[in-house]
């Protein structure tokens, strides 16, 4: 009896380890097309990891945080009572669904038909003096990342929720981040040493194969969407 306890108990944990590794992965693979698609963001670092290297790209996401992380908690603490109620689940995974698609498909067509410059840089007339503020700035000013996380991202947020609460929530924040982090320092210790990943066939490629998979997900949250 104990014996059998013992193997459902391993099972039931086993379960909910996968479920953890899906959920993870779902996140990390939709929110990465964001973090590495260019924008003003990118081109920003990209003036000042020439000069401050690694550091800027570091301090750049952490200005970009303390915009990001207030407004998710926000949004997750307006969609509790959406993660137990099947038609507002049902309205916010078909308005993020197709907003994946969306953003796929625009992301598809832009990177395919764009020739990016690698010595491209974001001018305006006067940048910031701090990298964070930069990030700051670039964030909370960007009207798109605000729309990516009313469509996409509530779909994240709600199933964040449904997952494990407000824990949930921080798992998935987490699971998102840390890609800016990683891309913004990589991009600008390339910037500092005179190298450019923003224009190479490579990348172009990771951007449509991102996009094509963005669709992908599009597709599927709709239609379970439609099918509750």
């Amino acid at each position: 009896m104990n014996h059998s306890s013992s193997n459902f108990q391993k099972a039931q944990s086993d379960s909910q380890k996968m479920n953890l590794l899906d959920f993870v992965a779902t996140v990390i693979v939709v929110t990465a097309s964001g973090a590495l698609a260019p924008g003003p963001m990118t081109f920003g670092i990209l003036t000042y990891g020439s000069k401050g290297g690694a550091r800027s790209g570091f301090s750049c996401a952490i200005g970009h945080t303390l915009v990001e992380f207030p407004l998710v908690l926000a949004l997750a603490l307006g969609l509790v009572a959406a993660a137990s109620q099947p038609m507002i689940k049902s309205i916010i995974g078909l308005v993020g669904g197709l907003g994946l698609i969306g953003f796929g498909g625009f992301q598809i067509y832009r990177t395919a038909r764009t020739k990016a410059n690698p010595n491209d840089t974001f001018r305006v007339r006067s940048l910031p003096a701090s990298s964070v503020v930069l990030g700051l700035a670039l964030t909370g000013l960007n009207p798109y990342f605000i729309l990516w996380w009313l469509t996409i991202g509530s779909i994240l947020v709600v199933q964040a929720l449904a997952f494990a609460a407000i824990i949930g929530v921080l798992i998935m924040y987490v699971s998102h981040v840390w890609m800016d982090y990683a891309f913004l320092t990589a991009l600008a210790y390339f910037s500092k040493r005179g190298k450019s990943i923003i224009g190479s066939n490579y990348y172009k490629f990771v951007l449509i194969a991102f996009g094509m998979i963005l669709v992908y997900y599009g597709l599927s949250f709709t239609m379970n969407a439609v099918r509750a």
